[in-house]
């Protein structure tokens, strides 16, 4: 086809549940794009997280273009080599015993969900259903995660909720106290709320979740969509806090921007999935897998894996300077490795789409995370330099924006 789309041609024919820049980018290569007049953007986005060894990676397409020539797809009558071998190096790398592949991470976590109830459901009886989530949580867009994620937005409109569902504080054992009795079969969490405002987890907070779950016979779930796969400067978030879950959710950097989810758990609770109870079309896709173990393997390296620790000092710097400079634009800024969120105040409070507009006239694509979080999830491989050259593009964004 030799018509060349534009941004108005999403408003005719595209369903108007998202509201994307002007701009569209055709071209990408480690931490830079380039849209359809050739100009050039720093890329602190990351595809929200995903793009983790950034565009274009070579080791991720010679993964994909093997295995382009060998089988694309298998329904779940057989297995395949990639799918097996991926879940090998998952179950070694971290406290699993078993995986579930899927191609999103709201399928992970529908999975999950539907996992700690059917386990809790054979092992204790039908009244053990209910399930703890916390506020400003995000767990994904089918109906069931938007219903456990802790923001109604999501969910309103859309006809009754599943029930059992309840809503505590993040980083507030109180909170859970007031709700954790022996009908609850799970906790979920995200070690670092991403969606609501990248927040990360106390230790004692997630360290409290361990005890209480256990306490009352409880599976801990832990959502590392966004915060996992190398983003917190460990393979998982869990890793960093030393709590280990009974259930984990990984997607997003999981494939490095092909689509894939997981689901990683143990061999006990596993059981309960027997054929026929769960499934997904695509789950354990053989492209999807061999792209995602060369990722996964990538990763992994110690030496990458520091970098993102040092690479995190890099903007907490700049953040830093930038706020001094501009007045105290930032009233926090948190996170963990490279996913960093800074809080906007003062006259650009609540204004964070209109600093991602600025921002991308000055050549740098980035985030919100809510409408006052500037949201920072960039590949973990970015280079100094890009860092650099990215945040005089937010600078020059700000200045345009002063008062």
């Amino acid at each position: 086809m030799s018509w060349t789309p534009t941004r108005d041609d999403f408003d005719q024919y595209m369903v108007p549940n998202y509201s994307p820049q002007r701009v569209i980018p055709v071209r990408g290569e480690g931490s830079r794009l380039w849209d359809q007049d050739d100009r050039e953007y720093i890329d602190f986005a990351g595809g929200i997280a995903v793009n983790g060894l950034g565009h274009a990676n070579p080791v991720l397409l010679s993964a994909l273009k093997e295995q382009a020539d060998k089988v694309w797809h298998l329904s779940n009558v057989y297995t395949n080599e990639p799918a097996l071998k991926l879940a090998k190096t998952l179950v070694e790398h971290t406290f699993a015993e078993k995986a579930f592949f899927c191609s999103s991470g709201g399928e992970a976590n529908e999975a999950a969900l539907k996992l700690v109830r059917r386990y809790a459901f054979e092992k204790f009886g039908e009244q053990k259903d209910k399930i703890i989530s916390f506020r400003q949580s995000f767990h994904g867009r089918t109906f069931f995660t938007v219903s456990v994620g802790g923001q109604p937005k999501y969910s309103e409109g859309f006809g009754p909720v599943p029930g059992a569902i309840e809503h505590a504080q993040y980083n507030d054992l109180e909170s859970v106290d007031a709700l954790i009795d022996d009908r609850t079969c799970a906790i979920i969490v995200e070690p670092v709320q991403g969606e609501g405002g990248v927040t990360p987890a106390t230790p004692e907070f997630l360290e409290g979740l361990r005890e209480r779950c256990d306490r009352h016979q409880a599976l801990l779930v832990f959502d590392e969509v966004q915060c996992g796969m190398g983003r917190s400067g460990e393979l998982f978030a869990y890793m960093g806090y030393g709590v280990t879950p009974d259930v984990l959710t990984s997607a997003k950097a999981l494939g490095g921007g092909f689509p894939i989810g997981a689901m990683l758990t143990t061999t006990d609770i596993a059981s309960v999935f027997q054929p026929g109870t769960h499934g997904s079309t695509y789950g354990g896709n053989p492209l999807a897998c061999a792209v995602a173990l060369a990722a996964v393997e990538t990763i992994a390296d110690p030496s990458l894996l520091d970098g993102v620790k040092a690479r995190h000092a890099r903007f907490q710097q700049h953040l830093e300077t930038l706020n001094q400079k501009h007045g105290g634009i930032f009233s926090e800024v948190r996170g963990k490795g490279l996913l960093i969120g800074a809080e906007l105040s003062g006259h650009l409070e609540g204004r964070g789409r209109d600093v991602l507009a600025a921002a991308i006239d000055e050549g740098l694509m980035m985030l919100v995370a809510g409408p006052s979080v500037l949201r920072f999830a960039p590949s973990l491989i970015i280079t100094d330099d890009e860092i650099d050259q990215g945040m005089e593009s937010l600078d020059r964004a700000l200045a345009s924006l002063a008062e």
